[in-house]
């Protein structure tokens, strides 16, 4: 993907080259892009999910995990996730940071991937866990005292307000997944879930795509193709039950 935009660059840079007579030919025209080829998806299937979630009761990570399964947010903006982006009232997130870290280990605060903040509107279930994350964060914050420093406002955070390394979340991910017999899963595979449990349980694509910030429905629908066709042959065998009962 990065060399095919920068051959897009080039060839427009060259092509402009051309009309003002500084360049006879655009030699971008004769370079064969190379083809994008997509990654096989392989999101947690029901029986693997069950597994998941019974080996992460009591786990360390669990709040992470849960919230990354059943909201689709990536592992950078669930680490970045601040408190003023909950609503507990509204029952909404809004995604609109990432934390990540520098060279020299130094953690920031950047925008979200695709530059744009999204709100989201997890099940009730799963802001209620966030509000008893809310009541165990105010427990080791006055337990702390003084050496407590969430310095970013952050949901997710070690006992003494320090954030979380997204190294150390990866490592227990996998852990956990050897633990189930997933050895090969990868933590992104979580929002993979996500979005195959949204599909399949009947949201529209452009709900799921813009759930997980994608900048195109289409983009959404290209990915998770093999979903929605599930989705449509249950539709169509619920509309041949239809049919039947309105013909009888």
């Amino acid at each position: 993907k990065t060399v095919k935009n920068i051959h897009g660059i080039l060839h427009r840079s060259l092509e402009i080259a051309v009309k003002l007579n500084f360049a006879k030919t655009n030699a971008a025209d004769t370079v064969d892009r190379p083809r994008v080829e997509r990654t096989e998806i392989k999101p947690l299937d029901e029986e693997q999910l069950v597994a998941f979630l019974s080996a992460i009761q009591n786990h360390k990570y669990h709040d992470i995990f849960t919230l990354a399964i059943f909201t689709g947010m990536r592992e950078s903006e669930i680490c970045g996730l601040p408190w003023d982006a909950v609503d507990f009232r509204q029952g909404t997130i809004e995604v609109k940071q990432q934390l990540q870290r520098q060279k020299g280990g130094k953690y920031v605060i950047v925008s979200t991937k695709s530059g744009k903040p999204r709100t989201i509107r997890p099940a009730p279930s799963i802001m209620a866990m966030l509000k008893d994350v809310q009541r165990k964060q105010f427990q080791n914050r006055q337990e702390a005292g003084d050496p407590w420093n969430n310095e970013f406002n952050l949901v997710f955070t070690k006992e003494d307000g320090t954030n979380y390394t997204q190294r150390g979340i990866y490592k227990s991910f996998k852990t956990v997944a050897k633990h189930i017999g997933c050895p090969e899963a990868r933590f992104h595979d979580l929002r993979h879930t996500y979005a195959t449990i949204s599909l399949s349980n009947g949201d529209d694509i452009k709900t799921v795509s813009e759930n997980l910030g994608h900048y195109a429905a289409a983009f959404t629908l290209q990915i998770y193709a093999h979903t929605t066709e599930a989705a449509q042959r249950r539709s169509a065998e619920r509309m041949e039950q239809f049919i039947k009962a309105v013909t009888a």
